[in-house]
């Protein structure tokens, strides 16, 4: 049963997550020339390597005009993380762990949308792993801290989901 005070702990990670990720793209930006190895590990497993993106995932929507690109990749990634808030607070379904997984994806959606509106050259992307060939990608594209909490957190959400309806059906 739903309490009419929706917890706030959870907004503590989004939090967290705007801040480490904003964070860690200053100090990427400061130390790190675009397009160039700032730091390696494991062989030429793990790299920091500095990456601007206009667009989105794989860079997806690069090329489009920037007024197309603002309202695509500003407004609508604002009206989502709203859609994601409103549903926190209104809804009874999610549990405690799909609360939390909601409010990482909202922290890694603000991460990304700041970039978005006070950098020209777009989202700032660091993270490179290596991926052997898989799917046809020598290395995974270049990520940053906000694009993997909302990875990470939309696969907790699926899973959370997953379980809870079996235990429903049961």
């Amino acid at each position: 049963m739903r309490n009419d005070h929706a917890p706030l702990a959870p907004f503590s990670l989004s939090l967290a997550i705007i801040v480490l990720d904003q964070i860690t793209k200053a100090l990427v930006v400061a130390f790190v020339h675009p397009g160039s190895l700032g730091f390696s590990a494991f062989g030429d497993f793990f790299w920091i390597v500095r990456q601007q993106n206009l667009g989105m995932a794989f860079s997806l929507l690069d090329d489009l005009a920037p007024v197309a690109r603002g309202l695509v990749l500003i407004i609508l990634p604002l009206l989502l993380v709203a859609g994601v808030i409103v549903f926190y607070f209104k809804s009874s379904e999610p549990t405690k762990v799909q609360r939390w997984a909601l409010c990482g994806i909202a922290g890694g959606g603000i991460g990304n949308v700041i970039d978005r509106i006070f950098r020209a050259d777009g989202v700032v992307d660091f993270l490179s792993i290596k991926f052997y060939g898989i799917f046809g990608y020598e290395r995974w594209p270049t990520f940053n801290v906000a694009d993997s909490s909302v990875v990470v957190c939309a696969i907790v959400l699926v899973i959370s989901t997953i379980v809870v309806d079996a235990r429903r059906k049961q």
